[in-house]
């Protein structure tokens, strides 16, 4: 296999891979699984899965091992992804109760938005959340790599907040929103926020005659310094 198969893959995935005994293609298909690292390819592949199905696993939030158990008793994936999230550990499952779990349609846009932010190295409870949801993979991704409540990121990004902004403010959105509320207009809490500005401060500065504009300003030169504040 020449190295141009294995574009996309750094010289050391690419021998990662290969020891595990991967060809690119397959190698390829697991990453674009959200699968990063072949020793966890391995076991998914001893627990039945493969690139296109391991979805329904990983959107319980199972690591491989978990699933290479459920597999040995003989619990499908749809099954045993119900039971994990219900908190079972593998056991032992009679025969006539696994036939009373249909097989649920994955929705492929919840799919996609899941297989993107795992493969963006997101914690799969966490890149659940945002799939389940209804998040697109894209709009969530900056969000979901700083870890922020799938909810509290609605909050924050109605009020006009980047991911990196509302991370930083190291609180949840009811909590941002109780301190801020009467000081400015909501529309503007995000410049005066971003800015470095408390609630008490901004609202001084702006019945001093310092405009949202002006803020905004500051919360653009404290992006590129985030060590600056206000003046």
């Amino acid at each position: 296999m020449t190295d141009a198969a294995w574009g996309g893959f750094t010289p050391g995935e690419a021998r990662r891979w290969r020891r595990a005994g991967f060809a690119a293609g397959e190698a390829g298909a697991w990453r674009e699984a959200g699968v990063t690292e072949p020793a966890d390819a391995r076991l998914w592949g001893t627990a039945g899965a493969t690139p296109g199905s391991v979805v329904a696993w990983q959107r319980a939030g199972m690591t491989p091992r978990d699933a290479v158990r459920w597999h040995e008793l003989g619990v499908a994936p749809h099954d045993a992804a119900r039971r994990h999230l219900a908190g079972e550990r593998p056991h032992r499952v009679p025969w006539l109760a696994r036939l009373s779990v249909p097989e649920p349609e994955l929705d492929p846009g919840r799919s996609e938005a899941l297989r993107r932010l795992l493969r963006a190295g997101v914690p799969a409870d966490v890149a659940r959340a945002y799939a389940d949801a209804g998040w697109d993979g894209g709009e969530a991704e900056p969000w979901a790599r700083r870890r922020v409540d799938q909810g509290d990121a609605r909050v924050f990004r109605a009020l006009g907040f980047a991911a990196a902004e509302a991370a930083r403010t190291g609180a949840p959105a009811v909590e941002v929103m109780a301190a801020w509320w009467g000081a400015v207009p909501l529309e503007e809490v995000a410049d005066w926020c971003a800015a470095g500005f408390a609630p008490e401060e901004a609202a001084a500065q702006r019945a001093g005659g310092v405009s949202s504009s002006q803020a905004a300003v500051l919360r653009a030169l404290s992006a590129l310094d985030p060590g600056a504040g206000p003046p």
